[in-house]
């Protein structure tokens, strides 16, 4: 362990956690398990090898499944954790402050993947003209989310 981690948190803050470094394997899981714990098609995560500390609150547990549980934060409902019983806590990538920092380097559950889902980098993007009549209702967003980091 290099005495370096990586944060991260729920949506409204009252979960945080601290990744020690080197992470693990990045993944997308396409299964239909991780499609609906995340609310969406995968499940991007990645495996906290050298250790994970809550540093503000701790995770709610659902079991979805006898070999697994999953952390979540209570008072927003973020997806957290994926806990295999027999390996190490893997942490959505999307949780971190800079997911950015993870890419994924293998995805999983491919029978499960969306048929379509290759498709989705061809489908179209708004106009620009499009772009410009839609920021002033983004401009008028008064965000509730917690900031990335700690401060």
């Amino acid at each position: 362990m290099t005495g370096e981690a990586m944060s991260g948190g729920c949506q409204c803050g009252s979960v945080r956690f601290s990744a020690a470094l080197p992470l693990g394997r990045a993944s997308l899981c396409h299964c239909r398990m991780c499609q609906k714990a995340f609310g969406g098609f995968f499940g991007p995560l990645v495996s906290a090898d050298s250790g994970v500390t809550w540093t503000r609150g701790a995770p709610r547990y659902f079991a979805s499944s006898n070999r697994v549980k999953r952390g979540f934060c209570e008072a927003c409902g973020t997806p957290l954790t994926f806990e295999p019983d027999d390996g190490p806590v893997e942490l959505a990538i999307g949780a971190f402050d800079d997911p950015a920092a993870i890419p994924p380097t293998i995805q999983h559950a491919m029978d499960r993947r969306m048929p379509w889902f290759e498709d989705l980098a061809g489908l179209p993007v708004r106009t620009p003209d499009e772009t410009t009549m839609a920021a002033g209702w983004y401009a008028a967003i008064v965000s509730y989310q917690h900031p990335d980091g700690d401060g």
